[in-house]
């Protein structure tokens, strides 16, 4: 549950850290050729390229607050073409979720300044890449196959809303526990590469057929941080600030906010899930994927429908927060055009 201002102020605020990818992350992730005799032959991992890419997004009160403090935006770019070997997608995409707290004018404020913040700042990111091409070679370059920016951007991207919301602060003479501010969730997509990031305890998930689900940001709260330190998890979470954030984007200035960022390869349809504490407490999500998120890999069921059956689960179990998700489902195939 995200801490009230109160509790963020007086949590033990440390920067965090880039999360170390997980050995699966590291791997690389493909299909791959092997015979009876492994030792003998290499991995082969074959390209891959996007089929599809859909998505959908919820929020929902719940059934305790009287106001949403969640905000969402999504971006997707799409061209199709058909070839030969099949359908070709170029795609790319602006997935952004955050979790706001600070009450009324104020959780809201934060977590709508922070995801306009930094969607406006990736559409400025390509236009000025796509400029600087046409100026280099005299001809415009196709916005989708433009590469994810590196972290350093991504991170300066960050900065900018923790800034717009600090000042915000500043300007309204916010002191202490009225201070607004707001978790951040992002996926950046492009292509089958995807960025992930993020500041607080929201929380980015992949769901696939052979690897499961996976949680793939780790929560800035004590409870994690008494964790990474060597403590045992049944003490870390005895603690009774073990929830409070050790970061969050707009309370303190760029010193305090060091965002996690990671990259990923999709080696096989998949559904990636953003989701506000409203939705993953009391492991919701780890004791209903296979009721809730199997059937979303599917094209036979809409994203759209799939979504609104994750809210009414959460409202059912949880229903004490604000519920937001964000899913974002690729499906892809072999490239077997760049193998020739």
């Amino acid at each position: 549950m995200t801490p009230t201002p109160a509790e963020f102020e007086n949590s033990d605020l440390e920067m965090g850290g880039t999360t170390p990818l997980s050995p699966a992350l590291k791997a690389p992730m493909g299909l791959s050729v092997e015979n009876s005799q492994q030792d003998d032959m290499p991995t082969i991992v074959l390209p891959m390229q996007l089929s599809s890419l859909e998505e959908a997004a919820r929020t929902d009160v719940g059934q305790q607050r009287d106001h949403n403090e969640d905000f969402f935006s999504l971006s997707t770019q799409l061209s199709k073409s058909e070839r030969p070997s099949g359908r070709v997608v170029q795609g790319r995409g602006v997935y952004i979720l955050c979790d706001g707290m600070g009450g009324h004018a104020g959780g809201e404020v934060a977590s709508q300044l922070a995801v306009e913040t930094l969607q406006n700042f990736f559409q400025d990111y390509w236009s000025h890449q796509e400029a600087a091409h046409s100026s280099q070679f005299g001809t415009p370059w196709n916005a989708l196959a433009l590469q994810l920016p590196p972290s350093t951007t991504i991170r300066k991207g960050i900065q900018l809303a923790n800034q717009a919301i600090f000042d915000r602060n500043q300007e309204d003479s916010r002191m202490g526990h009225g201070r607004m501010g707001t978790t951040l969730v992002a996926v950046i997509l492009c292509g089958t590469a995807v960025a992930i990031a993020h500041v607080g305890d929201s929380r980015v998930y992949r769901y696939t057929r052979k690897r499961g689900l996976e949680q793939l940001t780790v929560d800035h709260e004590v409870g994690q941080r008494e964790i990474q330190r060597g403590t045992d998890p049944d003490v870390a979470y005895a603690r009774p600030d073990a929830y409070q954030l050790t970061q969050a984007l707009g309370p303190r200035d760029e010193s305090y906010v060091e965002p996690d960022v990671q990259f990923l390869e999709l080696a096989e349809d998949t559904l990636i899930l953003l989701a506000s504490d409203g939705l993953t407490d009391n492991d919701l999500l780890e004791n209903h994927w296979q009721s809730h998120l199997d059937p979303m890999m599917s094209s036979q069921m809409s994203l759209e429908q799939g979504v609104r059956q994750l809210v009414d689960l959460a409202n059912e179990v949880n229903g004490h927060d604000n519920i937001t998700a964000i899913a974002v489902r690729a499906k892809v195939r072999p490239n077997l055009d760049q193998l020739r």
